[in-house]
C-alpha cells in the first residue's frame, strides 16, 4: 500500500497555517520592520558600526581559539567578551 504520499501531505498540512500567518504579518508588498520582529532584533544602523562589531567579534574569536574553547563554553565566552568592551 502506498501511504507515504498521504503521510507527507498530512505532515505538511500541519505547517501550512504557521507559514501563512508569518507571511501575513507583513502583508502583501510590505517588509517586516524592527517593530514587527518579536525578538526586537535590529540590523546595524551604519556600515561603520557593523565593521566595528565585526572587528570585536574577530578579536574575541581569536581569544577563544587561544584558550581552546569549544561548544557552549566558547559561545558563553564570546557573548561575554563582546559585551565586555
Amino acid at each position: 500500500m502506498r501511504l507515504a504520499p498521504f503521510a507527507c501531505a498530512a505532515a505538511l498540512s500541519l505547517f501550512a497555517p504557521a507559514c501563512a500567518s508569518a507571511l501575513d504579518a507583513a502583508g502583501p508588498g510590505r517588509t517586516v520592520t524592527a517593530e514587527m520582529k518579536p525578538d526586537g532584533a535590529t540590523s546595524p544602523a551604519t556600515p561603520g558600526d557593523a565593521a566595528e562589531r565585526s572587528a570585536k567579534s574577530i578579536e574575541c574569536s581569536q581569544k577563544a581559539d587561544a584558550q581552546n574553547l569549544h561548544g557552549k563554553l566558547r559561545k558563553q565566552f564570546m557573548r561575554e567578551c563582546k559585551r565586555g568592551g
